[in-house]
């Protein structure tokens, strides 16, 4: 329930979907659940988002967005491309993995919202792979890596790591040995931009 007097915020309403979400799954949870949980109308919900799919949409992207700027700071530091591409790799398989493990019924749900708002996805999707990009161009610009078109490859290695990242693999991840599959996908995608193995 909401404490008396305080400012109900978009911020609060996405806290308190995904703990309705969390209880209830996509299927069930409703908006009345999610202003029930803050002790307020549906009306007051909707004066923020206007409609069901609005909210599960920013729910959505606010759960896509954490990783993403968990990967932001890795992507702009400054070091090593190569290790940064490692790190950076490193670090969306292990959030991944997180998100899976800690929560499983979460993800599940996540995973599901994910398919309904393809809009969210996609933006994701190329934040990520600007991200990426970065990290290539500045090992081009070093001389690390040796690509003709560091869009392109950043494209191509996002793709070639999905079992790493993709919800769709999320069962393969608690696998004996994936880190080290992991490890040597890492390792054939450096020397295959044209950096040593590190």
């Amino acid at each position: 329930m909401a404490a008396t007097g305080e400012t109900l915020t978009s911020e609060r309403i996405l806290e308190a979907t995904e703990e309705v979400l969390r209880r209830h799954g996509p299927a069930k949870a409703t908006v009345v659940d999610v202003a029930r949980a803050l002790g307020v109308s549906h009306g007051t919900v909707y004066r923020h988002f206007r409609t069901k799919a609005a909210l599960r949409e920013a729910v959505t992207k606010r759960w896509l967005d954490r990783t993403s700027e968990l990967l932001a700071g890795i992507a702009s530091a400054d070091g090593d491309p190569a290790a940064r591409l490692r790190d950076w790799l490193a670090a969306l398989f292990a959030a991944k993995r997180r998100k899976a493990g800690l929560d499983p019924e979460l993800f599940a749900t996540y995973t599901v919202l994910t398919d309904e708002h393809g809009g969210a996805v996609a933006a994701h999707l190329a934040d990520l792979t600007d991200q990426l990009t970065r990290i290539v161009q500045d090992g081009v610009a070093s001389g690390c890596f040796t690509v003709a078109d560091p869009a392109t490859a950043a494209r191509a290695v996002f793709q070639a790591t999905g079992r790493f990242h993709d919800p769709a693999h999320a069962r393969e991840w608690k696998r004996p040995g994936i880190e080290d599959e992991f490890t040597a996908l890492v390792d054939l995608l450096l020397r295959g931009l044209g950096s040593p193995s590190r």
